[in-house]
């Protein structure tokens, strides 16, 4: 880890790192960008200009954030009283121009965290205690409010915006100008204000190598849930029974079990 007060010449002179900032030597830091207080950055992170950090922040290997990010600020909630809460960054993410990341919140789970490979485009707010999988497309100008869930390969369109609270399953798909306000099992398109259940996200599962037969057993639950008229109850049940040897189906499963925090999207 680099001495702040000793600057590698990866870093330009107009930077501003805390003494406190743990930065491995190999960082990139573009002008006037700002390193806060309790900050530590793991290797072969790049720094744009004009963007500031602060912590408690933990940054892992191999982040692009680009200019005018605002990364690790305090949680924009009426209840913080300045708790060192963290914000938690993996590895590989590009972070996009006017990107906001707050930190965590004492009343939740104390740390926002978003995992691996993801990419979060221009304009993009989380918010705090929010909890991000890996390679997550987050499009222009999406809006998480607090303690939202996204599960690993979901795709959100630009300016979709996400109630508290709500989950997102994994390999779901929202169009522009979605207003979700409801828990999104894995793999569901949707749209509208309110957004409402538009199909199956088969593009995205195909991409995936999904087989045939999977896609069938999705494409069954699919019906249970929404076109069949079924209650919760009984389309769950009807779930359980396709699930045997589908993994993905196990996945749908494990979801409406135990991720239904707001109600599903119906």
């Amino acid at each position: 880890m680099s001495d702040s007060n000793n600057q590698s010449p990866l870093i330009h002179p107009t930077a501003i790192i805390d003494s406190s900032a743990e930065l491995a030597d190999d960082i990139e830091i573009g002008a006037y960008s700002i390193i806060g207080p309790k900050v530590k950055m793991d290797t072969g992170n790049k720094i744009s200009p004009h963007v500031v950090i602060n912590g408690p922040s933990h940054i892992g290997k191999d982040n692009i954030f680009y200019q005018f990010g605002s990364i690790g600020e305090a949680p924009q909630d009426k209840k913080y009283q300045g708790e060192d809460t963290l914000l938690e960054i993996g590895d590989r993410n590009i972070i996009r121009e006017f990107t906001t990341l707050n930190r965590g919140t004492t009343q939740d789970r104390n740390a926002t965290t978003i995992g691996n490979d993801n990419l979060i485009m221009a304009y993009v707010h989380i918010a705090h205690d929010c909890v991000l999988g890996s390679d997550i497309i987050l499009a222009n100008n999406v809006a998480l409010a607090g303690h939202v869930n996204i599960h690993s390969h979901a795709i959100l369109g630009g300016y979709s915006l996400v109630h508290q609270f709500c989950t997102i399953g994994s390999y779901c798909f929202t169009a522009m100008n979605s207003v979700i306000s409801k828990d999104i099992p894995p793999y569901v398109m949707v749209s509208g204000h309110m957004a409402k259940p538009r199909g199956l996200n088969t593009e995205g599962l195909k991409r995936q190598g999904v087989s045939a037969e999977s896609l069938k057993s999705i494409k069954l639950a699919y019906k249970a849930l929404y076109r069949s008229n079924l209650t919760f109850e009984d389309a769950l049940t009807e779930v359980s029974e396709l699930e045997t040897n589908c993994s993905e189906l196990s996945i749908m499963l494990d979801f409406l079990t135990n991720n239904v925090n707001r109600g599903l999207i119906r």
